[in-house]
């Protein structure tokens, strides 16, 4: 304990250093365990959205925008489909179930989103309060919109065309609030959900109800998106191709899609993660000068504590508790600097593209980072502890 009180008191002494070690360590600490945290977070809210659906079949475009648009609603839509096609696409017998989805309309920066009950049912979405929509204009909100609209059952809104808080209200109708989700985790907290009927209705400005849905109107409506399940892996094998080749539509794999988009996003990754390991050496690099300097500085102190009685092994320790608490040091400051950047980007990204990054406990990262840590400040001081271990006291002493 005595030793440990000497080796903080020596720290203190040299704070400019210190503080530059400490600040590099933390930086490089904080940015690899908000690398790590953010990507398999990424990772895992990817993952869950795409459970579940083989093919998503929608407008001519890029197959990527048609994923990110219909699976994720992060981007905007590649356009509409026929229902004609549409409804002979979902007859083959391939199929197990589609969903369709017609969107284009969102209401504070939330998207409105017309489907059917089969898209609660596959995100396992169960009811907070209410129930399904019953009527056109009828809505279900998801538990993120709940909360941050802080709407209850029976309010009424007004939609916005387009997907921003500026966009063209359309204030001949208004929607009602008649279901409260309950938190899935999944893009179905972020959404408004409602019948198909109900976005047709605002865009035609009818008042038609859902129980007056003709099957002449199935035929000759669009819808923007169908999200497809498959029977067997032979739906793989035959029905997108036969979607692009033979349809007016575009047919998209959900997996290989975002397996690129996955490669895209991992170089960055990779080298950010990279760069903060880069910067941990040259913590590293800057605790050895920093101890190795100290040496020069106190080599006289160190030998009057040999001739006071110190062992060599002491003042082996002393140097490598130095560097441990210097490592136990910028080990604290990155996590704290790793977690505020988390909050940070949470907050932005709940607010900008509805995505949320959250963290409680200790993160697998966090744990492997600190033997990490503290075997950098083990290496840096190896060389400065050994030179104090074999330290002549009666060469400096004699000041040769």
């Amino acid at each position: 304990m005595r030793m440990l009180r000497l080796a903080y008191a020596n720290l203190k002494e040299h704070f400019l250093s210190t503080i530059l070690s400490v600040m590099l360590l933390g930086i490089g600490v904080g940015m690899v365990s908000f690398i790590v945290t953010v990507s398999e977070q990424l990772n895992n809210r990817f993952n869950r959205d795409i459970r579940g659906i083989d093919m998503v079949v929608g407008a001519k475009g890029s197959p990527l925008q048609l994923i990110l648009s219909a699976v994720y609603q992060i981007d905007n839509p590649t356009g509409n489909i026929p229902l004609a096609e549409v409804n002979k696409l979902k007859r083959h017998p391939l199929i197990k179930y589609s969903i369709p989805l017609s969107y284009g309309d969102s209401y504070q920066g939330f998207r409105i989103v017309g489907t059917d009950s089969l898209y609660l049912t596959h995100y396992q979405a169960a009811f907070a309060e209410g129930e399904l929509w019953k009527h056109s204009m009828d809505v279900v909100i998801g538990s993120s919109v709940a909360e941050k609209l802080n709407l209850k059952l029976g309010a009424h809104f007004h939609g916005n065309h387009g997907f921003d808080k500026e966009g063209h209200a359309h204030e001949e109708s208004h929607y009602n609030v008649v279901g409260i989700l309950m938190p899935t985790g999944t893009v179905a907290d972020r959404l408004i959900l409602t019948s198909t009927e109900s976005v047709w209705d605002i865009h035609n400005h009818e008042e038609s109800k859902l129980e007056h849905y003709h099957q002449s109107e199935q035929e000759t409506g669009e819808i923007t998106a169908l999200l497809v399940k498959f029977k067997s892996p032979m739906g793989i094998m035959q029905i997108p191709r036969m979607v692009n080749e033979k349809t007016s539509m575009q047919a998209a794999l959900p997996a290989i899609e975002i397996n690129r988009l996955y490669s895209l996003m991992g170089v960055g990754f990779t080298t950010l993660q990279i760069i903060g390991m880069v910067i941990m050496c040259i913590a590293a690099l800057s605790v050895f000068i920093s101890l190795l300097n100290s040496l020069k500085e106190r080599k006289y102190e160190l030998a009057l504590m040999r001739s006071l009685g110190a062992s060599p092994f002491k003042l082996f320790g002393l140097i490598i508790q130095e560097s441990l608490l210097l490592c136990l040091a910028g080990y604290t400051l990155g996590i704290i600097l790793g977690r505020v950047g988390i909050m940070l980007l949470s907050s932005l990204g709940e607010d900008q593209f509805q995505f949320s990054v959250s963290q409680s406990g200790i993160a697998d990262i966090e744990l492997w980072l600190l033997p990490l840590t503290l075997c950098i400040g083990l290496v840096a001081a190896l060389i400065p502890a050994i030179r104090a271990y074999r330290s002549d006291i009666s060469s400096i002493l004699r000041n040769e």
